[in-house]
């Protein structure tokens, strides 16, 4: 541990209370990753944080000493994205968890960053009233970590993601001052601060309290499951659904090695011999939905969908959404290990782009399981590889990246809603200009001159504020900041 951090961690005990500030190396282990555990740091201290007091005493002194620090939710995160700094501090806010007011007339919720996003639903719901954003990981996933990385989910096709979904937050920026972005009002004049601070993957402060949008629950939501023997004719349903002018609340899709892994983790049931399924859900009023539904069957059907299920009722809803929202844990049945990657593409480029990643795969004799948002072309292949094996993790990781750069050179993204994190800082080259960047980077030094808040991700190299501009390289894959990366 470094003397500053040392320093820290003294001044902690006394001002938070010593039960609350880590150091002991064999607890410290329990936060070395989040949920990419690929990449692995122990932080010099974690605090513990039990109120808004002890998280801007934390940063406070973090800007007095020069300590790095790194804030951290559930730690469901698949980006490294709350992956410690070395003689760094991890402040966890898991424990600041209180739904602090729902306000139906005004449909608005305010609530602790450690809150889990599908508690907000839960305590909306006897308003008939809901929080839209449902990633795969809800009901884990805390709504700070949500907001850190604009997370989406299976409804953002319809409802869009986190950041049109948080109207109002209060931050406490890197030097430890406390400030309030936004409010209950559906928009504020000025600069949109609260919209920069969305997605800004903890490198801009840290969120203690968040106000949400909420939404009213559908009059009607039907659920239909499509099976189909080619990845072509599913793909080309979802952009024939979409060009008839049909927005459904959700089009979901896997794939053959996706449907084998969630039928072994959860017995889901999804048809035999389907080569690729589609979830597709509508919701509005009931004439809507049922106009929209009849011409949904009648698409999937010109595409050739051996068999279509509809929900009966809100249990076999669910059962066609548990493959679903199991898919990313579930693989872990059929492989030692994986990679769960994140990129965007056009929808139209889908049946292209997976004829690319399987012929990847084929070259360096490796399988990918397909989950994505259809409807929005938000993909998320899962690599899959044997870390038993020597070097294969490595094999997996450049396949993993080069499924990026294959969606940036469609068209599309290195992330749609996992964030960059550590992980695919090195692509951010690869997407942007170095004036770009450079762009993005003003932007970072006007919250954090001193680049104290959540170094060393996001962006290719670490850059100083004031540092003149110069050109960054995607091969620099290393940051002193970080200490070692396992």
């Amino acid at each position: 541990m470094s003397a500053p951090a040392g320093v820290l961690a003294g001044l902690l005990r006394q001002r938070i209370g010593a039960d609350r500030v880590l150091t002991d190396p064999a607890q410290l282990r329990t936060y070395e990753c989040d949920g990419l555990a690929h990449f692995r740091v122990c932080p010099a201290v974690v605090v513990l944080a039990g109120s808004v007091d002890d998280v801007v005493e934390t940063v406070r002194l973090c800007a007095e000493l020069g300590v790095p620090f790194v804030a951290r939710g559930s730690g469901t995160g698949l980006s490294g994205g709350a992956l410690p700094v070395a003689d760094g501090v991890l402040l966890v806010l898991s424990r600041l968890r209180q739904i602090l007011s729902i306000d139906p007339h005004n449909r608005r919720a305010v609530v602790e960053p450690g809150v889990i996003n599908l508690w907000v639903t839960r305590d909306a719901a006897p308003h008939e009233l809901a929080y839209a954003p449902d990633p795969s990981s809800q009901q884990v996933c805390s709504i700070g970590g949500n907001l850190a990385e604009n997370s989406g989910g299976a409804h953002c096709l319809k409802y869009g993601f986190t950041v049109n979904h948080v109207v109002g937050a209060e931050v406490v920026l890197p030097d430890g001052e406390v400030v309030h972005l936004g409010g209950k009002a559906p928009e504020h004049p000025g600069y949109d601060l609260l919209g920069v601070f969305v997605g800004s993957e903890g490198t801009l402060g840290v969120a203690t309290q968040v106000t949400l949008r909420l939404v009213r629950v559908p009059e009607s939501v039907q659920t239909m499951l499509v099976a189909f023997r080619s990845v072509e004719d599913a793909a080309g349903a979802v952009s024939d659904i979409i060009a008839a002018g049909i927005l459904p609340a959700a089009i979901e899709m896997m794939d053959a090695l996706a449907i084998e892994a969630a039928e072994a983790a959860v017995n889901c049931g999804y048809p035999e011999g389907a080569v690729a399924v589609l979830v597709i859900e509508l919701d509005g009023p009931q004439t809507e939905v049922d106009g929209q539904f009849a011409e949904v069957e009648r698409l999937v059907q010109a595409r050739h969908a051996f068999e279509t299920r509809i929900a009966a009722d809100p249990k076999e809803r669910a059962l066609m959404w548990r493959g679903r929202k199991s898919a990313f844990a579930a693989v872990g049945r059929i492989s030692p290990a994986y990679f769960v990657q994140d990129g965007v593409i056009p929808r139209t480029t889908l049946p292209e782009v997976l004829a690319s990643i399987t012929r990847m795969a084929d070259e360096v004799g490796l399988r990918v399981a397909n989950v994505f948002h259809a409807g929005d072309g938000n993909l998320h292949p899962l690599v899959l590889f044997d870390d038993s094996v020597a070097g294969q993790a490595d094999q997996a990781e450049e396949l993993a990246g080069a499924i990026l750069e294959l969606c940036v050179e469609m068209g599309g993204s290195i992330t749609g809603e996992h964030g960059v994190g550590f992980e695919k800082k090195t692509k951010m080259a690869r997407q942007f200009t170095d004036e770009d960047l450079d762009t993005m980077q003003l932007v970072r030094c006007a919250f954090d001159p001193e680049g104290l808040a959540n170094p060393g991700k996001i962006f290719p190299t670490p850059r100083l504020c004031g540092e003149r501009p110069g050109v960054r390289t995607a091969a620099d894959t290393h940051d002193p900041a970080m200490g070692q990366v396992f």
